[in-house]
Parts: C-alpha cells; structure tokens; sequence
C-alpha cells in the first residue's frame, strides 16, 4: 500500500470478563476467546502491523459498556472512535445519545449498534420504536452499525430506504455463509442493500464465517468480490474483528488476507479514508 499509507481497523472489541461476563462467549469452539483482551494487548498487534487508528465496537448489549468504551478511547491514542449502545426504543433516546456525548471521552462516540442478530424479528429494524431511535441516531450525526444474519438484509434495505439521512455499516460482509460456500439470498439483498448511496460495508469477520480450521484466501474470495463490485472502494473499509478472528487467523494474517482481497481496488480509500470519512475519525 505503500509508506505512505496509514491504515484505520474500523471494527474490534475489547472486554475484561472481571468486570462482566460475555454470556456469547460459550461451547468449546469459542473457548479460545474466555479471557481478558484489552487495548494494550492490541496496540502491539496493530502497530506491528501498520494500524496507528482503530473503531472499537460494542461487544454486549448493556449499558455500562459504552461509558467505559469512551473512557478507553481517551486513555489510548490507538483508538480514534467508538460505535456504543444505546437502548434505541427508549423514549428518551435522543437525550441518551446526548447524555453520552457529555461523559468523558464522549467525542469519540462515532456510531450505534445493536446485536440484531440475536433478535427473533427478522424485521426488527422496522419496528416503529426502532425507527425513531435509529432517526435519533442520525439527527445525533451518528452511523448506524448492522450486524445482521442474511436473512435479515431485507430488512435492513427498507430501512436504510426509509432512513436516507442515516448512515448504515454493514458489519462482516452480513455474515454470509461461506463455510457451506452458499451465496443467495445474502448476495441479492447485499447489492440491494449497497444500491442505496447512505450505505457502507466492512470487509470483516470474513474468516470466522469460514471453516476456522482450514479457509483460504480462496474461499473467501467470491464474496469480497461481491462487496467490491456493489459498494465500491468509497463505501468499503477494513476491518479485523479482533479478538474474534484469532479463532482462525493471527491479527497480521486478517490484514494480510483483506489487502489480498482487495489488491486490485483502491487500497487506500478501503484501508484508510473511508473509514476516516464515514466515522469522522
């Protein structure tokens, strides 16, 4: 990518299982992941590997987290923003965002998410109570981050189309299955959903949606091509998912994999601006 350039992780996480469990974090398959993993621990990682800005993500859907999140990223010059969680059916949601915005480190809350993945409703999105917070967000000058199973894409389109003044990310591609090699209905919906101009896709968790013991950079290929040609290198951005993608990859070994995916784009907008851009960093 050349020396020039700076490359943004736009999407990892961080938690201390002595301040709260990660009830997700269950079965033998994910044991690896049943311990602390802190900014300091990634920070080498990350510096080693040419990253000097990062996106730390929420990981549970309680409400203490976001305040510590903030917290951190003032403490660490390797984190430049924040995507929290805020209860978007609250009523007083805008005054939230706006009580968020006021704690310590509050300017570097860049983003909301919600683990709608995890939600039954496959048009939860749509909800009328979800729609008001997700405008709350918007009005806030805030991005909306998705994480979604692809089953629930539609419904994410016909939000992002009711919600043109919100930016939506789309995290993981939207999770699609490439352990069974399958592509519909994620890649309809994933180029509906790139059809709308207000929103943008990461290129992350690719490696944890395929087999963690044996992936290559081939499996992986046919669906970063995907996002490539419906989003575009404007509306793509990298990022590691740590510490989730050491279930299958080293740190470097992630970065290595989406530069290879993406070597015939623009690497610069996919590594650096866009993520710049879309999260104000």
């Amino acid at each position: 990518m050349g020396a020039a350039v700076t490359i943004v992780d736009a999407h990892h996480h961080v938690w201390d299982l002595s301040v709260r469990d990660q009830d997700w974090i269950t079965g033998p398959e994910l044991r690896p992941l049943r311990r602390n993993f802190t900014v300091a621990d990634l920070d080498p990682e990350a510096r080693a590997a040419g990253v000097d800005r990062t996106v730390l993500v929420q990981t549970v859907t309680v409400a203490e987290e976001t305040p510590e999140f903030l917290a951190l990223a003032a403490e660490h010059d390797l984190v430049a923003g924040v995507v929290g969680w805020t209860d978007l059916t609250r009523p007083d949601v805008a005054d939230e965002l706006a009580r968020l915005r006021e704690l310590p480190g509050g300017r570097y809350l860049k983003g909301i998410r919600h683990q709608v993945q995890g939600e039954s409703d496959p048009k939860w999105l749509l909800r009328a109570d979800v729609r008001r917070g997700l405008a709350a967000v918007a009005e806030a000058g805030l991005v909306y981050d998705l994480v979604v199973l692809p089953h629930q894409l539609p419904a994410c389109v016909r939000a992002a189309a009711v919600l043109p003044e919100l930016t939506f990310v789309l995290d993981h591609l939207g999770k699609p299955p490439i352990a069974s090699g399958g592509r519909e209905p994620w890649e309809t919906a994933v180029r509906s959903l790139a059809a709308l101009s207000n929103t943008v896709c990461k290129v992350s968790g690719m490696v944890t949606e395929a087999d963690l013991a044996s992936w290559t950079v081939a499996d992986l290929r046919p669906y970063a091509d995907v996002v490539l040609d419906a989003f575009g290198p404007d509306r793509l951005m990298f990022g590691s998912d740590w510490p989730v993608c050491t279930l299958a990859a080293s740190y470097g070994q992630v970065l290595d994999t989406a530069r290879e995916l993406t070597e015939k784009s623009d690497l610069r907008k996919i590594f650096e601006t866009t993520a710049t851009r879309v999260y104000d960093l």
